[in-house]
């Protein structure tokens, strides 16, 4: 495996997460495209500190940490998400515009 097929790959996901953060109108989905989007970056960093420096652990240390922290992110999101459904009935980006304050 070579450094362009990931960060070939990587592109990829950014892409694919890219249209769908843009082009739907579920917060689900836009929260799915954005996790998309940051896990093409965590593979194309984790892709060039392998192999430009291979006898480093400071890129997978690093990785790990915004792994974790991606996923407190995601579960505090999706709790706000099932918080304003509750409340409201709203699913879609456009009805929950009228929650800012």
């Amino acid at each position: 495996m070579s450094l362009q097929l990931f960060l070939l790959v990587a592109a990829g996901l950014f892409a694919i997460g890219l249209y769908g953060a843009l082009s739907q109108q579920s917060i689900v989905m836009l929260m799915m495209g954005l996790e998309l989007m940051l896990n093409g970056i965590i593979l194309a960093a984790a892709a060039l500190w392998y192999f430009l420096t291979p006898a480093g652990n400071d890129g997978p240390v690093l990785i790990v940490v915004v792994l974790t922290a991606m996923a407190i992110e995601m579960a505090a999101g999706f709790a706000v998400v099932t918080a304003i459904y509750r409340s409201r009935q709203v699913d879609v980006t456009d009805s929950a515009a009228d929650l800012r304050g």
